[in-house]
């Protein structure tokens, strides 16, 4: 076994993400401009934007979702456009307005998502049953998707993107119409995902949310990457938000609407 010579230069570990130049245009209108990221392995990554700033169009071109017209992505290091399945193989998806077989129930849902990945029957049967008693979906297993609140829908979305233990999880939005209990629930099995060694990346409007969970952020706006790296470099002596408000634009204006104070 042959050991790198001391004075070498170590070789820097492969990102669990890397976007290479995405771009995306729809008609007239550049939705992603040219994005260039590196998303550590292990890291619990934040994408945060305004509406229409870009994030779900980026995170389905790296996910293989949407063709994009220029770059590419590479999951550890797989090319996800010119080998889609192998890089499909190490990824958990729940896209936003995710749109499942809800005539199914929990159960057959998530047993469904791991039979696709054409895991072991015994092994997706053990499996179903852990994830649905950790996301609190044990005693609904046999209830139809399409009968499940907002948050149970987003759970049941989420086992089934983890229940082939992918090295990266991708998450767009995933706290949007979750009430605080199952915000809470989910919270805790990403934490520990990641602490394992896995790697999250998740959309968010919510910059507390962010800020509480994410080490690293990457601020989006009109397509381009506005800012990035970890969450402290970020903001600085500030709040998340108040420096995404200073990078973004648009502070508040308070002037006018003096009728709103006539009633």
């Amino acid at each position: 076994m042959t050991h790198p010579h001391p004075d070498s230069p170590a070789v820097p570990p492969v990102p669990a993400l890397a976007l290479r130049g995405l771009a995306k245009r729809f008609g007239a209108k550049i939705a992603v401009d040219g994005i260039n990221l590196d998303v550590p392995a292990g890291s619990f990554y934040g994408v945060v934007g305004p509406n229409g700033a870009g994030k779900t169009t980026t995170l389905s071109m790296a996910t293989g979702l949407l063709r994009p017209d220029f770059g590419t992505a590479f999951i550890h290091g797989v090319d996800v456009w010119a080998k889609p399945l192998e890089a499909k193989k190490l990824m958990g998806i729940l896209p936003d307005g995710v749109r499942l077989f809800d005539r199914l129930t929990g159960e057959q849902l998530v047993t469904y998502a791991g039979l696709l990945r054409g895991m072991d029957k015994e092994v997706v049967a053990q499996r179903v049953g852990e994830l649905l008693e950790a996301l609190d979906l044990g005693g609904d297993a046999g209830t139809l998707v399409v009968d499940y609140s907002a948050g149970m829908t987003k759970k049941i979305a989420l086992a089934s993107a983890l229940i082939h233990a992918p090295r990266l999880l991708v998450l767009d939005e995933p706290f949007e119409s979750v009430d605080p209990v199952s915000a809470a629930n989910i919270r805790g099995i990403l934490e520990s995902y990641v602490a394992s060694g896995g790697t999250v990346i998740v959309s968010s409007h919510v910059m507390d949310l962010v800020q509480r969970m994410c080490d690293h952020v990457a601020v989006v706006a009109a397509g381009r990457i506005l800012a990035a790296g970890t969450v402290d470099e970020l903001r600085g002596d500030a709040s998340l938000e108040d420096r995404f408000v200073q990078l973004v634009g648009g502070g508040s204006r308070t002037e006018g609407l003096e009728w709103l104070r006539t009633f």
